[in-house]
């Protein structure tokens, strides 16, 4: 009897532990930690910054990231924000970029999970899938995602791992990279 009452236990913590978009082990919440952060531009004439911070705007997404991106790409200045929903699928993440087409929008806004009509058609989703000790993934291409992330004409492939960020261009092999502040290179 007390062998069924511990193999129930057991049983019982695995199916717990296992289920989608539960605990610190979740692909999703993995995603959203790894993201979580202040990214710099390392690669030459990216002067840019991200800041991916949590954002809850409904209680049903505790994975929402808040995206701002600040700075210099060569000659252009940019300045970017939306929200990053994640939601699990099995071992992989579903990863959608809703932008904020008006500047004032922030983290901590009250219109922070209000989008417009065009914001909603212009939203990016793709796949991210364990790799590594991270993720990655890969827009559909075309222009899916350019009106979301401008200049994002073709496919790309996102990758992720703890401390750093790497977006490429699969057509031109233009290539961004970004460590996280106070990360230490990798050599």
């Amino acid at each position: 009897m007390k062998r069924f009452f511990a193999a129930a236990a057991f049983l019982g913590f695995v199916w717990a532990s296992a289920a989608p978009g539960q605990g610190s082990d979740s692909p999703v919440y993995l995603v959203s930690s790894m993201l979580s952060g202040t990214y710099e531009g390392i690669t030459p004439g990216n002067h840019l910054t991200l800041n991916l911070s949590p954002v809850t705007l409904e209680p049903a997404r505790p994975y929402d990231l808040f995206l701002s991106v600040t700075g210099r790409f060569e000659n252009d200045n940019v300045v970017q924000q939306g929200v990053i929903r994640l939601e699990t699928q099995g071992r992989d993440v579903y990863f959608t970029y809703i932008p904020h087409f008006s500047p004032q929008v922030t983290a901590l806004s009250a219109d922070a999970g209000r989008f417009t009509e065009r914001e909603l058609s212009s939203a990016c989703s793709f796949v991210m899938n364990p790799k590594g000790d991270g993720f990655t993934g890969e827009t559909l291409g075309s222009t899916m995602c350019a009106l979301a992330m401008r200049g994002a004409i073709g496919k790309w492939t996102v990758e992720i791992e703890p401390g750093a960020i790497r977006v490429r261009n699969n057509d031109s092999g233009e290539t961004l990279r970004f460590r996280k502040a106070g990360a230490k290179s990798q050599g």
